[in-house]
């Protein structure tokens, strides 16, 4: 029994691990965010959005890509999405850690 639980759980990890790996791929993948602005720009153009729209599209693409390659860099990162901030790549000690 114990061999089954350990194979089943050997391929869960190996599934999440694939799911994981293909996540953040997606997430740092500029072409999706390249391809993002130019089709806002092209339904500028068409009429199909405004200028206010475009500028705030183009905002997000920009924000988002500067995002990317901070963390690509390993620099420190600070978001605010709807008001939640997110920092990243921050590495942290503490002084007195009572665990051990």
């Amino acid at each position: 029994m114990f061999i089954l639980d350990s194979l089943f759980m050997s391929g869960m990890r190996f599934v999440f691990d694939k799911i994981s790996a293909v996540a953040d791929a997606e997430a740092f993948d500029e072409t999706v965010l390249h391809d993002r602005l130019l089709r806002a720009q092209m339904e500028l153009e068409a009429g199909e959005i405004t200028d206010d729209d475009f500028a705030a599209i183009e905002s997000e693409v920009f924000e988002r890509l500067r995002e990317i390659r901070a963390l690509k860099d390993g620099e420190p990162t600070v978001s605010d999405a709807g008001g939640d901030y997110t920092v990243t790549g921050v590495e942290a000690t503490f002084e007195g850690d009572e665990h051990k």
